[in-house]
């Protein structure tokens, strides 16, 4: 075997480890540590993919900024256990049930997709070049990519007004 599909395997151990640790802990500190893990080998599979400048990005946005706007959060929303509100049966059985369908849903996508038959036609564009990147980014998806912003401030502002404390009336 070589080496790169050593790394290959141990990288995708690691992510796949985490990214369940991260579902199943119940300490919510936890669960953003193993995330935060998680995202360094997804910058490691880039890295195989020989693109560094989206793994560096990667790191940045994701294990850097985002990571801290959910510690910000699980700090700001002070969870507790005697606080936690428990389900009942009704939304635990939907969830189940959306769960389920979900995967049925992506496994028949997964059976009946079909291989790319054919030539591979390239441009012959370097799509490592920041340069190529930024003017892919800001020509052709500037509309995704506004959205993407849009859902970032959204998710802060809900985070302020969750975290909010109500005045309690004397």
């Amino acid at each position: 075997m070589s080496i790169i599909l050593i790394i290959f395997c141990v990288l995708a151990a690691i992510t796949l480890s985490t990214a369940f640790l991260t579902i199943f802990t119940r300490n919510p500190i936890h669960s953003a540590i193993y995330l935060v893990i998680c995202f360094f080998s997804i910058a490691g599979h880039y890295l195989l993919l020989n693109s560094q400048f989206l793994a560096i990005v990667h790191v940045i946005v994701y294990s850097g900024a985002i990571m801290i706007l959910f510690l910000f959060t699980i700090m700001l929303m002070n969870l507790n256990k005697e606080d936690e509100v428990h389900k009942p049966r009704v939304t635990r059985l939907g969830a189940v049930v959306v769960f389920c369908l979900t995967c049925m849903v992506l496994i028949a996508i997964f059976i009946n997709s079909k291989p790319i038959v054919g030539e591979y036609i390239t441009t012959g564009e370097d799509y490592q070049s920041i340069k190529v990147l930024g003017r892919v980014l800001l020509n052709e998806y500037m509309v995704p990519f506004e959205y993407a912003s849009i859902l970032l401030l959204v998710a802060m502002i809900g985070t302020v007004l969750l975290s909010k404390k109500e005045k309690s009336a004397k």
